[in-house]
């Protein structure tokens, strides 16, 4: 149940979605529940929730976050993660073995200064606006030989994004058309937001053997007094919290804490959910179809049972679902 092999599939490259679904909320869904599993369309949501279920969405924002530079002779790829309350930038960096303090890097409009540097991270001091200089932090696997397009720049975004800080966008949103929403509320069913930024360090693969032993890089989240309250009505009339992907998951069991019940809260979150975990808020879970041997297989294992996603995945791979960040849903049932 720990092995980092029990979270392996085999996922052909031509499988991944390059683009996403137009319109978004065509999507497939495949629907995982304690009775099987079916075969629907993102837009089929109303009909599979229920009147008095609750959605949390995460509504922060993607911002430019991948720089390209020299330092000396070395071309230096950099991809912003979060600031520091000193002015200064944390960094996943390509070759950063060559990034001594005190290095200079030049990106075009913005330098910066190497003030430290740690297993393949580097804390940056820049002149001027990293993000005036930078493009958008696309996952490795779309393959852009031109980088980002113009239709990435709001394909990346979901319809929720209102808070500055993401480096990746919280995938699942992405299939939440207005019009849906629309459908949602006229079926009873409400949406709640959280904030969650989320990280660089979502890119980043397991490397070691035993799931248990990896470890998530801090993601700034917030969790609002009325999404609190929206949720403690929501269970007080029996409704059901459906999370919104994820980062959404972990915002809300990192706000439940102690206390079992999603409390308003603020602060950094590197919670790194496996098998065993109790969860304590979300009923379902509404995500995109995740890379194999990656934290998010885990996570979605210890929510619906890892026997159950991986059957889930096998049929998946036969029907010809979509995977990853730009392609098909799955709504998963909390396991009992």
């Amino acid at each position: 149940m720990f092995a980092l092999a029990d979270y392996d599939y085999a996922l052909p490259p031509e499988r991944i979605a390059q683009e996403p679904a137009r319109p978004r909320d065509s999507a497939r869904l495949l629907v995982v529940g304690r009775d099987g599993l079916a075969d629907r369309c993102v837009s089929d949501l109303p009909e599979l929730l229920r009147p008095g279920d609750l959605l949390v969405v995460n509504d922060t924002r993607v911002i430019p976050a991948q720089l390209e530079g020299t330092a000396g002779n070395a071309r230096i790829g950099v991809t912003l993660d979060h600031p520091l309350p000193d002015g200064t930038w944390e960094a996943l960096a390509r070759n950063a073995r060559r990034l001594k303090p005190g290095t200079v890097i030049h990106f075009g409009a913005a330098t910066a200064e190497v003030i430290a540097r740690a297993c393949g991270t580097v804390r940056l001091r820049f002149v001027g606006d990293p993000t005036a200089a930078a493009t958008l932090a696309l996952p490795p696997y779309i393959d852009r030989d031109q980088g980002p397009t113009p239709a990435d720049a709001e394909d990346y975004q979901t319809t929720f994004a209102r808070h500055l800080g993401a480096v990746a966008a919280p995938t699942a949103g992405l299939h939440l058309t207005p019009r849906l929403i629309e459908a949602l509320a006229a079926r009873g069913i409400s949406t709640a937001r959280v904030t969650l930024h989320v990280g660089a360090g979502t890119f980043l693969p397991i490397r070691v053997d035993d799931v248990r032993a990896h470890r998530l890089h801090a993601e700034r989240a917030t969790l609002p007094p009325e999404t609190a309250q929206a949720i403690a009505a929501t269970r007080h009339e029996g409704g059901r919290i459906v999370a919104v992907g994820t980062t959404s998951l972990r915002t809300l069991e990192t706000a439940a804490g102690a206390t079992g019940t999603a409390q308003p809260w603020c602060g950094e979150t590197d919670l790194y959910i496996t098998p065993g975990f109790a969860f304590r808020v979300a009923d379902l879970l509404l995500t995109n179809f995740h890379l194999p041997r990656t934290s998010l297989m885990v996570l979605v294992a210890a929510f619906a049972g890892r026997e159950r996603i991986m059957a889930a995945y096998a049929h998946a791979l036969a029907a010809g679902y979509r995977f990853a960040s730009y392609g098909d849903a799955t709504l998963l049932e909390r396991a009992a």
